[in-house]
């Protein structure tokens, strides 16, 4: 497919040592050759560097390095030419402005990736990746987007395709020929084995998806506790700054307080929230009630109690309230004290003043919601939000298959069942998807990717 050429800078904004142009399209080499001193890029070879200035007229705008990829062997598949000019922005963008001066056309945010794509250079779940790389934080999430962009989780979905293909030629084959003696005679009982394997194995992924997403979405989680438990004192010392205000006053934090933590490969997206209490403060009452709420939508809880006190009637409601959600009761003040006994439920006590303790979290952190045994560089787990729902229709079509044929549906019937499952992992790699998706997956990319 041909395409007009297009151009956007591929580095950050704001001065930097380099600034790196990128031009892709048909007519990219012959653009940028009208505006460089120094070789005839036209004539030059691919997987080339030339040394020039980037010129309009006389007038000289830098001195660069241009890096040259003929067809189909550069990242769009088409021939692309990277510009290296001096960093800042305004030098990259007179660079940009002569080039759609003599024909190419800026990029849209994702253009470039949406074009590696489209070319075959890339299937979606290896384009995807790239913008987990980028988003990348820490080592956990780095291996989990290499191993998709080197086409781990494509070869998992193709690999339950064929599976599943394998099914549907058999039924094509008994009903387009049943004649012949050496085709194996299908009924419905004989493909319930097959289709009942295959919900097992979309149920073995569905499982490790969800350390998967733990791992590149990171775990929503909110502080709760009565005033001056110390809650703001755990956030800061967890985040190793004052990013919460810390008083004896009680009613201090009004607000919902947002902050990311890196715990050991696991991003906690921490949300410190007001002490719940009774109160006739306005302003007060408002923040609790958004503290009630961030519970209700929190993946985990960090529930704090003062060890330096029994439990109060305020700690038995605030236990009631986060009974039903995966929760973490931490005994802060253990330094003043240590007065609370919760039986056979965990309690990890610290001093978050005196930073006592707070190393256990991150264990308690991965028991509740890691598994360990299957994060590896060899190891494919679907971490995609998008992906795990396609998985999930897959295991739906499966089941009514295997649903009509526990009563007694013809084959041919069943067959539109496993159709649509097979249809469900094609939209994961982009076999099978409408352009509004692509539009809309690809808008999400930063300009110059």
């Amino acid at each position: 497919m041909i395409f007009d050429t297009i151009v956007a800078k591929t580095t950050a904004d704001g001065t930097s040592a380099i600034n790196v142009i990128r031009v892709s399209g048909e007519d990219s080499f012959s653009i940028v050759n009208k505006i460089f001193k120094g070789a005839n890029l036209e004539k030059a070879s691919s997987h080339t560097i030339k040394y020039g200035y980037i010129h309009d007229q006389d007038k000289t705008i830098d001195e660069v390095m241009v890096f040259l990829y003929r067809a189909p062997k550069s990242f769009t598949a088409e021939d692309v030419i990277e510009i290296s000019t001096h960093g800042g922005n305004f030098v990259a963008n007179e660079v940009i402005k002569l080039l759609i001066k003599n024909g190419a056309r800026l990029a849209e945010n994702g253009e470039f990736t949406k074009r590696a794509y489209i070319n075959g250079r890339l299937d979606l779940t290896e384009a995807e990746s790239i913008m987990d790389i980028v988003n990348a934080k820490t080592n956990k999430q780095l291996t989990l987007a290499n191993n998709q962009l080197r086409g781990d989780v494509h070869n998992l979905v193709d690999n339950l395709q064929n599976k599943i293909l394998d099914i549907i030629a058999n039924i094509e084959v008994n009903i387009d020929y049943p004649e012949y003696d050496d085709v194996e005679h299908l009924t419905t009982t004989t493909i319930m084995p097959k289709i009942k394997t295959l919900i097992e194995n979309v149920d073995h992924v569905l499982k490790e998806s969800n350390t998967g997403q733990i791992i590149r979405d990171g775990i929503k989680t909110v502080i709760v506790g009565k005033p001056n438990v110390g809650k703001s004192s755990l956030l800061n010392s967890l985040l190793k700054e004052d990013k919460a205000i810390v008083t004896d006053i009680s009613g201090t934090t009004r607000d919902l307080i947002e902050a990311e933590l890196n715990l050991d490969g696991i991003i906690l997206k921490l949300i410190d929230t007001a002490g719940i209490r009774e109160t006739n403060d306005v302003v007060e009452k408002i923040g609790i009630d958004r503290t009630i709420k961030a519970i209700n939508k929190a993946s985990l809880v960090l529930l704090v109690l003062d060890q330096s006190n029994h439990l109060t009637e305020l700690d038995e409601t605030l236990l009631n309230l986060t009974k039903e959600k995966p929760r973490i009761i931490i005994g802060n003040k253990i330094d003043l004290g240590n007065k609370i006994d919760l039986g056979h439920e965990n309690i990890i006590n610290i001093s978050a003043k005196k930073n006592l303790g707070l190393e256990r979290l991150s264990k308690e952190v991965k028991d509740l919601f890691v598994d360990e045994s299957i994060i590896s560089d060899s190891y494919t787990i679907i971490s995609n939000t998008r992906h795990i729902g396609k998985i999930k229709e897959t295991k739906k079509a499966l089941e009514d298959a295997y649903a009509a044929c526990e009563n007694l549906i013809p084959i041919d019937m069943v067959e539109i069942d496993l159709r649509k499952a097979w249809s469900s992992l094609g939209e994961i790699t982009g076999q099978n998807t409408s352009e509004d998706l692509i539009s809309t997956l690809f808008s999400k990319f930063c300009l110059g990717k």
